[in-house]
């Protein structure tokens, strides 16, 4: 159980920080999750093990097949390039054959691949499902989860990223938001609120800067209080529809340095 009260998932390090996953957006990145979590276990990492799952915990309320069908299909032809302990790097797609029966359940495998870096995987991040489910933006869940990844280690709060580092760490697709004050405003703003907000973790992104050219940034992260949880679980029970003006200056630690 989550400090939230609700249930959790173990997800690995090396499924947090992948190069390559830019073009999966909000819906996608949900649906790998409750897939890996649902597999998670020993046989999770058996090549061509299958599992199965209902596709009803797979949609939103009211959601179409065809939305989930369109998920699944991103998610096998979306090629990664994960970053190993050992140094290396392996290459992967996120999700290997499947079927929906007529009764609406979802079989299916990870690739051979995915499954090895699975079982060398050392270090686990733990995501609560409930706050998974809740976010509005793709950049602020990435976030999420590389501050989840984050959280155990030891003597380390904040760690320095350059520019392709942040925009690997926070999923931004190839060839958008190339501009500093894009990335700024359109993806690590609204990240940064949002976790502040109903997330467990605070977290702030300061650019460093080179003269007034801005040449990467310095994140810190830090687990909350008492009084913090409760009020990002307060946030987190309230709805989606007006939580943008709600959390209105909680990014503002982002400083406009260079235009």
């Amino acid at each position: 159980m989550s400090a939230y009260g609700h249930d959790e998932m173990i997800k690995p390090k090396a499924l947090i920080e992948v190069k390559g996953a830019g073009n999966l957006n909000l819906q996608d990145r949900r649906l790998f999750n409750i897939l890996l979590n649902n597999a998670w276990g020993l046989s999770i990492v058996e090549p061509h093990k299958q599992f199965t799952i209902d596709t009803a915990q797979l949609k939103e309320p009211g959601q179409k097949n065809q939305r989930l069908n369109k998920s699944i299909d991103t998610l096998m032809h979306t090629s990664i390039v994960t970053q190993l302990d050992n140094g290396g790097v392996s290459k992967s797609q996120l999700l290997g054959s499947n079927e929906i029966s007529p009764s609406g359940i979802l079989t299916y495998e990870f690739p051979t691949r995915l499954s090895l870096i699975l079982k060398d995987s050392s270090v686990f991040a733990t995501l609560d499902l409930a706050v998974m489910r809740s976010f509005s933006s793709k950049y602020a869940f990435a976030l999420y989860e590389a501050i989840s990844r984050r959280k155990n280690l030891k003597h380390k709060f904040n760690e320095d990223f350059d520019l392709e580092g942040m925009r690997n760490l926070l999923g931004v697709e190839n060839g958008k938001l190339e501009a500093y004050r894009n990335l700024r405003i359109k993806a690590i703003e609204p990240a940064v609120a949002e976790v502040n907000a109903i997330t467990p973790y605070g977290v702030t992104i300061a650019p460093i800067n080179k003269g007034r050219k801005v040449i990467g940034f310095k994140m810190y992260w830090y687990v909350k209080d008492r009084a913090g949880l409760m009020k990002s679980y307060e946030e987190l029970k309230a709805a989606k529809v007006g939580r943008t003006a709600r959390t209105a200056g909680v990014s503002d630690s982002i400083v406009d340095t260079e235009e």
